[in-house]
């Protein structure tokens, strides 16, 4: 399996296990769905090989909204939690990983009729 695409896998199930029925990834969730919510998106792979092994950095982004913008600690506190599942993620079935940077974002976002919070991690690892 592509580095990417099993770390993106990896990341997935660890979510959906501290926030079931709250992670979306591929498209963002319908109307009506429940606030906070975690969108796994975008992610983007450099690699690099020698004689006998391919390693690189994959570098991922988590969403997080909520839709109460008086509640910037609850988008931190996911934030958090979040940093902590990529940090804790050392294997997966062909690679080793190790998160290398963390940029984290709480934005006002307007683009519905109602104020959300944004919240926005970029996660890059280096895998070999």
């Amino acid at each position: 399996m592509d580095p990417q695409q099993e770390l993106f896998s990896a990341l997935l199930v660890a979510l959906k296990k501290e926030y079931p029925d709250s992670v979306y990834d591929t498209f963002l969730p319908p109307e009506g769905t429940p606030y906070p919510f975690l969108y796994l998106a975008d992610n983007d792979q450099n690699d690099r090989e020698n004689k006998s092994a391919v390693f690189g950095t994959v570098s991922q982004t988590i969403h997080v909204w909520h839709s109460n913008p008086r509640q910037r600690g609850t988008v931190s506190q996911i934030l958090l939690q979040a940093k902590q599942i990529c940090r804790k993620l050392e294997h997966t079935g062909h690679f080793s990983w190790s998160v290398q940077e963390m940029n984290q974002q709480i934005l006002a976002d307007i683009t519905t009729k109602q104020p959300l919070l944004h919240g926005i991690l970029e996660v890059t690892f280096s895998f070999s």
